[in-house]
């Protein structure tokens, strides 16, 4: 009977439910937007995960501050989520500077950076986020910048053609990426600082959703704020956007207050499995599983047989399916692992267990 309603809530997987309105998807929303300056810690101690980073980022800031110099220009890399841009907005805080952000695809000219670079006062830190979408030419003019705090300004044209050199006041950036592949090696080498964000485990992703939950004045248990945490993927910011559903049902249906039952409900009717799965990873899984035989199959046929394009597939489903080992990526294509078929209640070679069809 358990297994029915599962089967009733979670309804049958269609390709139909797009990227855009996966509640799983690590991009940012609007909704991330509005709720996460709200949501996001105000200094490190408040900061969950990430340990390693988060104190050898102190350190280098605790030396900045006793040498009164600035910080070091600094890179982070991984999935989208992790806290990329809370860290950034830390960073500022604690130095006491201001943060200026903007991102790489707005940088379409050098123009639009000389505003910015000329308005940062001493110290002060410049965040670029995707900031591997900078255009080549915009990423040229900033080398000076970073290295020796200027930028080659170019006056007239041809003969009369002279570059003055416009100093700028140091400061710091703060580079993002979620491709780190993809920038070039003069802009990667010019970070004196790198390091690289990973997924988050339950337990860090538990303590996130009860702060999240105080903050937002939503009661919640360890049960239910561990439900959720189990289901977020590794990352932060999807553990909020489940919470926020789950808050707007539980006032629904549970007098707001949220258990592991009705954590459990909210998530299934979303779509949510016990693993983090939505219907496009499902849809995902059964097409290599049923329509391929298990794989390995490639991703053109993949993508043809859900009607997606091969990049939404490579770059939103894929990367947590692959590093839950649901899939194998060979030389010859897709493969699905044992833990799919056991997933989706499926036997090798044979057909889907009716009680499974999520």
């Amino acid at each position: 009977m358990e297994q029915d309603a599962r089967r009733r809530i979670l309804g049958p997987e269609a390709a139909g439910d797009g990227p855009e309105d996966r509640i799983v998807d690590a991009g940012e929303s609007l909704a991330d937007e509005v709720y996460g300056a709200s949501l996001r810690p105000r200094s490190f101690d408040e900061y969950v995960g990430q340990t390693r980073v988060v104190e050898n980022l102190k350190i280098a800031i605790d030396a900045a501050k006793k040498r009164n110099e600035t910080l070091e220009h600094i890179l982070f890399y991984g999935p989208p989520g992790l806290g990329k841009t809370t860290l950034a907005a830390l960073i500022a805080r604690d130095l006491g500077r201001s943060l200026r952000p903007t991102s790489g695809p707005t940088l379409e000219k050098p123009k639009d950076l000389v505003g910015i670079l000329t308005s940062l006062e001493e110290g002060d830190v410049l965040f670029i986020d995707e900031i591997h979408r900078l255009g080549r030419v915009v990423e040229e003019f900033l080398y000076p910048a970073m290295e020796d705090f200027q930028i080659d300004f170019l006056v007239d044209r041809g003969a009369y053609a002279k570059t003055i050199k416009l100093p700028l006041k140091r400061f710091t950036l703060i580079g993002a990426t979620t491709r780190a592949g993809m920038l070039s090696a003069p802009l990667r080498d010019r970070f004196g600082i790198a390091h690289h964000l990973d997924y988050y485990d339950v337990d860090e992703l538990q303590r996130i959703v009860t702060r999240s939950a105080g903050v937002l004045g939503v009661p919640i248990d360890a049960p239910g704020a561990t439900t959720i945490a189990a289901r977020s993927r590794g990352t932060p910011r999807i553990a909020n956007r489940l919470l926020r559903r789950v808050r707007d049902f539980a006032e629904v249906r549970a007098q707001g207050t949220i258990d592991a039952a009705i954590a459990d409900e909210a998530l299934l009717r979303e779509g949510v499995d016990e693993l983090g799965l939505d219907r496009l990873d499902r849809a995902y899984l059964r097409t290599i599983v049923e329509q391929y035989g298990g794989g390995p199959v490639g991703i053109n046929a993949i993508a043809a047989t859900l009607s997606e394009d091969t990049e939404t597939l490579e770059d939103v489903v894929e990367p947590y399916l692959l590093k839950t080992g649901f899939v194998v990526r060979t030389a010859s294509g897709r493969k699905a692992s044992p833990q799919t078929y056991r997933h989706l209640g499926v036997s090798a070679g044979g057909p889907a267990t009716q009680e499974r069809l999520l």
